[in-house]
């Protein structure tokens, strides 16, 4: 077996299984890509990983202009079975400032992103299909092996109410006393979510109702007011040094 911590430079997502042997025909958009962007030819290696069964090695056996055919021989790196990251919940922002969140927190190994709405949020959709393609790209350059799941839009309490029972969700609250994300009020990183408000604030309404939750818990991410963005990829950042 090939020493694992000596990889090809490029890393590939794609669906079929994964397997000894197993034949993988690329889509037009990722032959060209390895074709005429990386300029690679039949023999070469490359890695491969579907969320599913690890990191495999593989071999181009047949390229050309819009179709490639790929050979996995030997998995390289076993699917993680241990606690999986937190949950992202935020409400939509504007589109470039989107992307960089769904990059970066792709990076920070969340397991899923949960956009929400509520009274203040000013952008009111989100496009899902672009947020895979970033969250594949993030996944392929960082080493994940695994993707986020991109969660419908709905609003803010229908989305706390599906983590009810599983999730204990920690709650930026930028105005409000409280201690800091790193307090560890909850033990178990397995099942944390981290709650960023929108860019005007939650109304009163939404205060109230947040602090009743009993699996809502306010934390402060610092004296000064953030971005959403800047606050998810602080909060994030913190929850991982803090992860035992």
């Amino acid at each position: 077996m090939s020493d694992p911590s000596i990889k090809p430079a490029t890393r590939l997502f794609v669906e079929p299984e994964l397997a000894a042997g197993a034949t993988i025909e690329l889509a037009a958009d990722q032959a060209h890509f390895l074709g005429r962007v990386l300029r690679l030819q039949a023999g070469a290696n490359l890695c491969l990983f579907n969320g599913r069964d690890g990191e495999w090695l593989a071999v181009i056996d047949d390229i050309g202009k819009r179709s490639a055919s790929l050979r996995a021989t030997e998995q390289r790196r076993a699917q993680p079975t241990g606690p999986a990251g937190p949950i992202l919940i935020i409400p939509p922002i504007k589109k470039a400032r989107a992307d960089w969140l769904v990059e970066k927190a792709t990076e920070m190994g969340v397991s899923a992103i949960h956009p929400v709405l509520t009274e203040r949020t000013s952008v009111r959709d989100v496009n899902l299909d672009r947020w895979r393609k970033i969250t594949i790209e993030a996944a392929e350059q960082c080493e994940r092996l695994d993707l986020p799941s991109l969660q419908p839009l709905s609003r803010l309490f229908q989305a706390l109410e599906r983590l009810r029972d599983h999730n204990d969700v920690l709650w930026a609250a930028e105005r409000l006393e409280a201690p800091p994300i790193t307090a560890g009020l909850v033990a178990d990183f397995s099942s944390l979510a981290l709650l960023i408000g929108p860019e005007g604030g939650f109304a009163p309404a939404e205060l109230d109702a947040l602090a009743e939750l009993p699996f809502v818990h306010a934390i402060s991410l610092g004296p000064r007011i953030l971005r959403a963005e800047t606050a998810a990829l602080a909060g994030l950042t913190l929850l991982q040094a803090s992860a035992p």
